[in-house]
């Protein structure tokens, strides 16, 4: 079994926390919909214009694993272009 974790880091075009709130609830629903990982927003709580959100999903393929994350990722930049994706980060845990 192998779990994969990601880590992307987002500019917002918010100019509250309640207009980052809405961006990010949505999009981690969506993710976790699409594509079956669990999702949360984990870090810059109180930045309205930056979210860092976490993804996590379990294979028994690491490559299979990898992918689905890498997925996600494009998913989001072709979702939300109005987003800008400042870092992605994939690490097996």
């Amino acid at each position: 079994m192998h779990v994969f974790s990601m880590r992307l880091q987002l500019h917002l075009p918010s100019r509250t926390l309640k207009e980052k709130r809405s961006i990010v609830k949505s999009l981690l629903a969506r993710a976790r919909s699409n594509f079956n990982v669990a999702a949360a927003e984990v870090e810059f709580h109180d930045r309205h214009d930056t979210a860092q959100l976490g993804f996590v999903t379990v294979s028994d393929s690491r490559v299979m694993a990898r992918q689905l994350l890498e997925q996600l990722a494009e998913w989001v930049e072709r979702e939300r272009p109005d987003l800008e994706l400042v870092t992605v980060e994939i690490e097996e845990r």
